[in-house]
């Protein structure tokens, strides 16, 4: 008959952030006492939590718990909601979404891999996370089988284009880093996978050129782009680091076109505008195409990294 006085105008009563209940007071507290308030549980009948903990008469499930319908003591106990756990012991492997399907129990959540597998060939019952998926029964080469986007995730729309299975590049272990081997790989036949289908090929800005990516790529990055040596002896080697390739090659192309055509293969082809009558006692252009050995002057004054061009 506590609350006969403890009605909170006689004596003080239940405060507005008591437990939910509509039991006595003395249910669970003492006359000398408030705290410890315990209530005696051993008298409720398993599996009947809910007659009480209704969130009317007393506590129910708060609106974050894990989505069950399980009783509340398939998990808890009456000493303590925590900790809080279930017993897996008799549940037969390969049954988890029996129970785990989103309504007797929390089921995948909406950016879960992608995979039809049960939730025991990678999660434990003691804990979500980690999660491991035990690779070494899978073939070589058989990555896709699973790896097709529905049974498990599969290549993103961002991958690199290539056709390769999936542990040509990566482990089972973890996705990154990913590397691929090129030791086989013949010189000059990058292109052979390299072509936009079978591995990330040229794209549509890159230089105007049929040589082989390995001219000027490394298999280990594709920048910095390595120093490509001429071959044309139109170009000799030791021009001045001043020249880059954009000073010829300005229509982003191998193939140009000679400054001044009427003066091709020589350096005047493309010199001819450095020319000063003057300073070669007034010989024309044509007679001194070839500024490396058409004067008899000490032989390497006109290098192709003489500074005296600019």
């Amino acid at each position: 008959s506590c609350a006969t006085c403890h009605n909170g105008t006689s004596a003080t009563g239940k405060t507005a952030t008591h437990i939910v209940t509509t039991s006595a007071c003395d249910s669970c507290h003492t006359t000398t006492a408030w705290k410890p308030a315990t209530m005696d549980h051993s008298t409720v009948a398993p599996g009947t939590c809910a007659t009480c903990h209704n969130g009317t008469t007393a506590t129910g499930k708060t609106a974050t718990h894990i989505v069950t319908t399980a009783s509340c003591d398939g998990c808890h106990s009456t000493r303590a909601w925590k900790p809080a756990t279930f017993d897996h012991g008799t549940v037969a492997p390969g049954t988890c979404a029996t129970c785990h399907n989103g309504t007797t129990a929390t089921g995948k959540p909406s950016n879960h891999v992608a995979t039809t597998a049960s939730c025991d060939s990678c999660h434990s019952t003691t804990a979500w996370l980690p999660a491991t998926f035990d690779h070494s029964a899978v073939a070589p080469g058989t990555c896709a089988t699973c790896h097709n986007g529905t049974t498990a995730s599969g290549k993103p729309s961002g991958h690199v284009a290539t056709t390769a299975s999936c542990d040509s590049c990566h482990t089972t272990t973890a996705w990154k880093p990913a590397t691929f081997d090129h030791s086989a790989v013949a010189p000059g036949t990058c292109a052979t996978c390299h072509n936009g289908t079978t591995a990330t090929g040229k794209s549509g800005s890159h230089f105007v050129t049929t040589r082989s990516c390995d001219a000027c790529h490394s298999t280990t990055s594709w920048s910095p782009v390595l120093n490509y040596s001429h071959t044309s002896p139109f170009f000799p080697s030791g021009h001045r680091s001043s020249v880059t390739c954009l000073s010829c090659h300005t229509t982003n192309s191998e193939v140009i076109s000679w400054k001044f055509a009427a003066y091709k293969p020589d350096c005047a082809g493309c010199h001819a505008d450095d020319y000063r009558p003057g300073a070669h006692q007034n010989a024309t252009v044509s007679q001194l195409r070839n500024c490396a050995g058409a004067c008899h002057r000490p032989a390497g004054h006109h290098r192709t990294s003489d500074s005296s061009w600019d």
